[in-house]
């Protein structure tokens, strides 16, 4: 066990304080990593305040993680201590039902374990990247071939990034294809700077498109939730070849209650960025 210190929600109305826990010792699969940075996501938000009624406390967000590997276990193949790391939304699913079988782990049949706040279905909790370090089995970890000038801004990609790369990848997005981008937030912007690398023409909408665009040609909507581990891998592959990283502003974890206020207001262009430094110097001084 390692102590661990960390920004967490002790509840839905109190802002985000220090908070100390332990992590496990890396097991023979697992990968410990020095997180360096890790975005903000609204679901952050949504989840420090328990907006969607399913928030396990203490809660300590974050699931847009960069850093470097510290510790590997015995049994790990495909990441080396010093090596950059990411961790995106999930750390684990069942491994056995179809989705899983298919690569699509955000999909599990028995609810993949997030990153942060759990199971889907019910189970331990689990914290996320608003830590100086995280251990997480080796099949959930992404590797980072972006240039460490500006892993800050790679961080965005294990969220923003996947689930914007994830629909236009399955809907075989390309030249002569057209995109649509409603609104140009943290997401939007991704989903911009991904479809044009792809080679498509993209318009931006200020608002959605009426219901009136879709009937008279049977156009249709569909979802999509984030990205399998591997496609998430070649979504970071693909925008290190087109050096697509996130548009960011960086703070000190010190101001993460002010900068959630802020993402309400649409105050950022286009993802905050915490630089976990702040949080290991505080817990230093400690």
């Amino acid at each position: 066990m390692a102590k661990t210190y960390s920004y967490a929600a002790q509840n839905a109305k109190d802002s985000l304080k220090p908070f100390t826990f332990e992590r496990r010792a890396p097991g023979a699969d697992d990968v410990q990593i020095d997180i360096l940075y890790c975005g903000v996501c609204h679901s952050d938000l949504h989840t420090a305040r328990n907006e969607w009624n399913n928030t396990l406390y203490p809660s300590v967000p974050g699931h847009e993680i960069v850093g470097r590997v510290t510790a590997v276990g015995t049994d790990v193949s495909m990441f080396k201590v010093g090596d950059l790391a990411g961790v995106g939304c999930m750390v684990d699913s069942c491994q056995h039902c179809a989705s899983c079988a298919e690569g699509e782990e955000q999909y599990c049949e028995n609810g993949f374990t997030g990153t942060y706040n759990g199971p889907v279905f019910g189970g331990e909790n689990t914290f996320g990247g608003y830590s100086d370090s995280i251990v997480v089995k080796e099949k959930f970890v992404l590797r980072i071939s972006h240039d460490d000038s500006n892993l800050a801004a790679v961080a965005p990609l294990l969220c923003a990034g996947i689930t914007t790369y994830s629909p236009l990848h399955h809907w075989k997005v390309g030249p002569g294809k057209k995109v649509g981008v409603v609104g140009l937030g943290g997401l939007g912007h991704m989903a911009v700077k991904i479809a044009h690398a792809m080679g498509a023409h993209v318009t931006l909408f200020t608002t959605s498109p009426t219901v009136f665009n879709l009937i008279f040609k049977r156009r249709s909507l569909a979802g999509s939730l984030i990205g399998g581990i591997q496609e998430t891998q070649d979504m970071l592959d693909f925008c290190a070849r087109h050096g697509i990283v996130s548009d960011i502003e960086m703070i000190d974890i010190q101001g993460i209650n002010e900068a959630y206020e802020r993402m309400l207001k649409g105050d950022v262009k286009y993802r905050f960025v915490i630089d976990m430094d702040s949080l290991k110097k505080e817990s230093h001084a400690a």
